[in-house]
């Protein structure tokens, strides 16, 4: 697995999230081009990390003053690829290559098509950065349905 390196103001940030919202937090990416701070959350502290009726995750979006995703973290690549893909539903994943340059093709339904590529690429971008961070995976594919 990769080794994540975070700096310093994504350490200030995942205390700061982990203080606000009680979820732990594994890795963090400050995505400027969206105003956006991704956090990837531990297994099973998705809950904890949003709060009742979103609460937990407003008031760290208030407070840090960005937009804030999360993505729950899973061992497994396909795992964690459905995870950053949500809410749309991924249909199928096929890897290709092996170790750095691996590269994950990912298939989702046609009707979610355009959630899983996001407002200007938004959500395929994050799929690749976490993806690369996460599981050494060098490149993230959107693939078209083949049963067609």
């Amino acid at each position: 697995m990769a080794e994540v390196l975070l700096n310093e103001d994504c350490m200030r940030l995942i205390s700061q999230f982990e203080k606000l919202t009680g979820a732990g937090s594994r890795d963090c990416v400050i995505d400027d081009r969206n105003n956006r701070i991704i956090f990837v959350i531990n297994p099973g502290e998705m809950g904890l990390a949003i709060g009742k009726s979103g609460a937990s995750i407003k008031k760290a979006m208030d407070t840090m003053g960005k937009k804030i995703e999360v993505v729950e973290y899973a061992n497994t690549p396909e795992q964690f690829l459905r995870n950053c893909f949500l809410p749309a539903k991924v249909t199928a994943i096929e890897f290709e290559g092996e170790g750095d340059s691996q590269i994950a093709h990912v298939e989702v339904r046609d009707e979610d098509r355009g959630l899983a590529i996001g407002k200007e690429g938004k959500n395929i971008f994050k799929a690749k950065k976490l993806a690369q961070r996460q599981h050494n995976i060098s490149d993230v594919l959107l693939v078209n349905n083949q049963a067609e």
